[in-house]
């Protein structure tokens, strides 16, 4: 069953009990919470996803409360907690459903360590992953939601997970978090594009989530064999450019930009480098869509399949 199969009451009621579990990707979450922001936010952008039974154990379990005392009344909050662990302050109560977001990205950063995961945003073109590791403000977020809507299949925009099993990328798939001025630059790239309500005055500033096309969802146990790594820039005014990069530092910058690297010692270390063995890596800078995503497409499209490269 899809989460929009649900009723409104009996959203309401799942996430009141604790026992609405949402599968997303190779991750399941078991989500609490009688905040309205947060099933809002579910029936927006999770509409297609799949219910678990509430009798399954998840990955992760996710409570968004109240506040405390006063703050369940006067300046409301949010509180999160994961199996009794609160990593972090409460915040403005509407900042519920960025919070449910930032709260699911940290159980997977922290605890899904049978992936190398990479700070990054992965894509899928013919069977070949893109990677596009970066820092905030990279720009990375807007070109990974402009290429979701130019052919490509989202595996995430925050989390690459690098499989120690097989080597592959594995998808968790959720809606793609935007900035501030990227929203009416996706708005104006990709009009059929769908996004939740706008969360004002994040740590991040304002922040939007988008909604993923629902025939990518329905692929999201895909996995995909990372091919190509771009290190992505915004640069305004200047055109695109394009330019190879030697894996050593490549590698480096993808440690870097992992979050248990280091605590997988050898592992990880053996693991980046088999990626990198079978991967090309580039520099970007851009400001155009419309230039850089067909040359994105290009240099996929050039790649030998999977079976040929097999």
């Amino acid at each position: 069953m899809n989460l929009a199969q649900l009723t409104p009451l009996e959203l309401h009621a799942s996430l009141a009990r604790g026992d609405l579990v949402l599968q997303a990707g190779v991750f399941s979450y078991r989500l609490q919470s009688p905040l309205p922001l947060i099933e809002q936010g579910l029936r927006q952008l999770y509409g297609g996803y799949p219910c678990l039974p509430p009798d399954v154990q998840a990955d992760f379990s996710l409570r968004l409360d109240h506040g405390r005392g006063l703050h369940r009344w006067w300046h409301r909050q949010v509180r999160f907690s994961s199996d009794g662990e609160r990593p972090f302050e409460p915040l403005p109560q509407s900042h519920a459903f960025a919070q449910m977001e930032w709260a699911m990205n940290w159980c997977v950063s922290t605890r899904a360590h049978q992936y190398l995961m990479l700070h990054a945003a992965v894509l899928e073109r013919g069977g070949h992953a893109l990677l596009m590791p970066a820092p905030p403000g990279s720009g990375k977020s807007t070109l990974c939601a402009a290429l979701t809507h130019s052919g490509w299949r989202l595996l995430s925009d925050e989390l690459c997970l690098l499989s120690l099993a097989d080597g592959r990328v594995h998808p968790a798939v959720r809606p793609v978090s935007l900035k501030n001025n990227s929203l009416d630059v996706i708005r104006r790239y990709a009009p059929q594009a769908e996004f939740g309500a706008v969360t004002r005055g994040t740590s991040k500033g304002d922040v939007v989530h988008m909604k993923v096309p629902q025939d990518q969802v329905q692929r999201m146990a895909e996995p995909a064999v990372p091919r190509v790594v771009v290190f992505p820039r915004y640069a305004v005014g200047e055109p695109t450019h394009l330019q190879p990069l030697p894996k050593a530092p490549a590698m480096i910058e993808l440690g870097k930009n992992s979050f248990n690297y280091l605590l997988l010692g050898l592992q990880g270390f053996e693991a980046l480098g088999a990626m990198l063995e079978g991967c090309d890596c580039y520099e970007l800078r851009y400001a155009d869509l419309h230039d850089v995503i067909p040359r994105l497409a290009a240099l996929m499209d050039g790649l030998p399949s999977t079976e040929t490269a097999a």
